[in-house]
């Protein structure tokens, strides 16, 4: 058999350079946020202490980053184009002991085979610069130009001629806040960079040159951080730690302002964000997450960074030692800042919880938790969210009585236990009592019901709040003097999301320019001066009900509403609005579990009570 025969059956062929570019921009390439990522490395490498990002419709439309760095010469422009061409990489030691941020040379012809690219360049000491445009990997145009010192290099049409990998793009806004949180990681690394990011004409940063760590923060983040930071360092023989801490009350619901860096270079590692965030846990709740970006410098043959096609991961040569040294460093900066809790003295009866094996005689039989010298208040249902027993349907009686009587169908498709009993004659024979201001009790006559508090008055939030959003006509309450809130970047680009959701729940909010909205109307009884902080709450519940779940925006604000402004547990109620409570429960369409499917009520059956005794 010839070798030309041979050739004709094989089945294995080289792809072709178009092909395999666009392969490899896949694992480069995810998002607009990676091009932003890979321009700002290079902007940086280069000496640049000047940037300026421009983005149009969340980097789909255009993607520019132009730094005044030392530029290119004319026989580099087409080099930085071609696939492992890098200044960077010199020979095998280098890749072991890199100190830039890029290095693999497959950035910028990543970008180019599936986009249109115009380069514009020039040297310092050169007399005129260069002009090159690139579009899906081929040349368009290569001329001299007049051009300022440094580069400039605008990404159009990111994806257009991969067309299944642009439909997965995300919103605009989600692809946004990726493109924010980029820049937030490049702006905290560098802070002697000056860095300017417009968005559709919309100057979102505008930071200065040379700043403290602090004051860059606090302009990225807000004003209410510049109070609430704690600045630390320690330096080893081996590593050295140095960054910023929150007040552990700065937190929020959702991940995001996190920010890990090894050598200046952006990190994601698992463990060590663990272990760090497990150290607020003595101040937070296993929900909370802090603000903190935390610096390690150590020598970089100490660290691979080559694991990762986009550089996010890295691999320290001694973990253990690394994370040690960084829990030790965060703990002690804590502790020496905030009094740590003495729980073996029981001042409290938080105190006597927390103490395990110990049985508290401090028990409390109908009185407050102060000793009943706190006079009760009535618990304030949104009015809008209030289930009007006058206007009920029978249909809406009958659901209330089952809660009393359990003659619930079997083999219901809702999920609901089947309840036997019958129905109490009177009112007045209900009878209920709360347990540890969290559960509501009430007898029948066949068992013992128990009802989750918060989880029973978030269905019912959050099922009138979406039955808001479809009335023609928002109610809303309006405030005495309109209220001007200040976000944070990342915020607004998420409000401006869901602002058209909030305004038919019955929010008046209208969007201002630099990341501040006016609101002037609210739903009907949120507590006045609480407007803020239930807005944000609102969007970090959002953020966070997003990342986990597959509900629509409605879906995902009504829940992150409700779990804002429904009664909290250890909320104490009188017998009326327990019984209010359960009636506004029974009325909902899905009484037996909360929006995101955990239970409102548990039944205990007579026999069950019984066998315990036997």
């Amino acid at each position: 058999m010839t070798q030309e025969t041979d050739s004709q059956h094989s089945i294995i062929h080289q792809l072709p350079p178009e092909i395999s570019n666009k392969i490899a921009a896949g694992e480069v390439i995810q998002r607009p946020s990676s091009v932003v990522k890979e321009l700002l490395d290079n902007a940086i490498d280069a000496g640049a202490d000047e940037l300026k990002i421009v983005i149009q419709n969340a980097g789909r439309t255009l993607i520019q980053v132009i730094d005044n760095g030392c530029g290119m010469g004319e026989e580099d422009i087409r080099l930085c184009f071609e696939q492992h061409a890098t200044s960077k990489i010199q020979d095998v030691d280098d890749l072991f002991r890199v100190r830039t941020l890029g290095f693999r040379g497959e950035a910028m012809a990543s970008i180019s085979s599936v986009s249109q690219v115009t380069l514009k360049t020039k040297r310092p000491g050169d007399d005129i610069g260069y002009k090159y445009e690139i579009w899906g990997g081929e040349e368009k145009s290569f001329e001299p130009a007049a051009v300022e010192d440094g580069t400039s290099v605008a990404v159009r049409n990111l994806f257009y001629n991969v067309r299944a990998r642009r439909q997965f793009l995300k919103t605009d806004a989600t692809e946004f806040r990726h493109i924010l949180k980029t820049v937030q990681q490049a702006a905290l690394a560098n802070p002697d960079l000056g860095i300017e990011l417009v968005a559709d004409t919309d100057i979102i940063y505008d930071l200065p040159k040379d700043q403290l760590l602090k004051e860059r923060i606090a302009d990225m983040f807000g004003k209410s951080y510049r109070a609430s930071l704690i600045e630390f360092e320690e330096e080893t023989s081996y590593l050295t730690v140095r960054g910023i801490l929150a007040d552990p009350k700065l937190t929020k619901r959702s991940r995001g302002e996190q920010f890990l860096f090894v050598n200046g270079r952006p990190i994601q590692h698992r463990w060590l964000t663990y272990v760090i965030l497990s150290i607020y846990d003595t101040w937070t709740g296993d929900k909370d997450y802090p603000f903190y970006a935390i610096f390690l410098s150590i020598d970089p043959a100490q660290v691979d960074v080559n694991v990762h096609p986009a550089k996010e991961e890295v691999k320290f040569e001694d973990e253990q030692s690394v994370i040690k040294l960084t829990k030790s460093v965060v703990k002690k900066t804590l502790n020496e800042q905030f009094l740590v809790p003495d729980v073996s003295r029981p001042e409290s009866r938080q105190s006597h919880r927390s103490r395990s094996g110990n049985f508290s005689t401090d028990f409390n039989f109908g009185g407050s938790q102060s000793g009943g010298s706190e006079k009760k208040k009535p618990v304030k249902f949104p009015s809008r969210i209030n289930f009007d027993r006058s206007k009920s349907s029978k249909g809406d009686q009958d659901k209330s009585q089952q809660l009393y009587s359990f003659e619930q169908h079997k083999g219901s498709d809702k999920g609901q236990k089947d309840f036997t009993g019958q129905e109490p004659e009177q009112m007045g024979d209900r009878g209920f009592w709360q347990l540890h201001n969290r559960y509501i009790l009430t007898q029948t006559r066949s068992g013992l019901c128990l009802i989750d508090q918060h989880a029973a008055h978030k269905r019912i939030v959050y099922e009138k709040a979406l039955s808001a959003t479809e009335e023609a006509i928002p109610s809303t309450q309006q405030l005495l003097f309109a209220q001007t809130v200040e976000f944070s970047a990342s915020e607004f680009s998420l409000l401006e999301e869901v602002h058209p959701i909030l305004q038919r729940m019955g929010f008046n909010v209208q969007l201002l320019s630099g990341n501040t909205a006016m609101i002037s109307g609210v739903p009907a009884d949120i507590n006045v001066g609480d407007e803020q902080s239930v807005l944000k709450s609102m969007l970090e519940q959002y953020q966070e009900i997003n990342g986990q779940f597959e509900f629509d925006a409605r879906e995902s604000l009504a829940i992150a509403f409700a779990a804002k402004t429904a009664i909290p547990k250890g909320k104490r109620l009188s017998d009326m609005e327990m019984e209010n409570l359960l009636d506004q429960l029974f009325a909902c369409d899905e009484p037996y579990s909360d929006p995101l499917n955990k239970p409102t009520l548990e039944y205990i059956p007579l026999e069950d009570i019984e066998a315990r005794f036997r």
